[in-house]
């Protein structure tokens, strides 16, 4: 069997679901890698390749101000992180922002390009969540 994204992808919300929402990232990381490497799978070394897809949730709200996005971008782009797509709104004094960011090019792990974000909030007086992507379509499933 040739293993794909979307095979991963499955493995991992099975695994989610199986280990419950207060499992780690490593640990998700650690039992999908498991149940792959016990797989018959063609063409693919897994011993050493990161599972994750990659694709963060990024959402922000507070009290609007100029600079929010450029703060965010910026910081973003400082990480090596790419911008799939943005939506924002402003609704009265209040700012709301979601993001799909690719973190695969950062040099950082998605743990450190939280803390990089939560430092961008704190100066804005705003928050800010990152969120995996897989872990994002879990938590938010109907």
């Amino acid at each position: 069997m040739k293993i794909t994204e979307d095979i991963i992808r499955k493995i991992t919300l099975e695994t989610i679901e199986e280990l419950g929402l207060g499992a780690t990232k490593d640990e998700i990381k650690n039992a999908v890698r498991s149940k792959i490497e016990t797989m018959d799978v063609d063409n693919i070394e897994l011993k050493n390749k990161n599972l994750d897809s990659g694709r963060v949730i990024l959402t922000s709200f507070g009290l609007n101000k100029p600079g929010i996005v450029a703060s965010v971008t910026k910081a973003l782009a400082e990480n090596s992180c790419d911008i799939l797509d943005l939506s924002q709104k402003i609704m009265g004094d209040f700012f709301t922002m979601i993001m799909i960011i690719d973190i695969t090019a950062s040099p950082k792990d998605l743990s450190e390009v939280q803390r990089e974000m939560q430092k961008v909030a704190e100066d804005l007086k705003i928050k800010i969540y990152l969120q995996h992507e897989d872990v994002f379509r879990f938590m938010h499933r109907i």
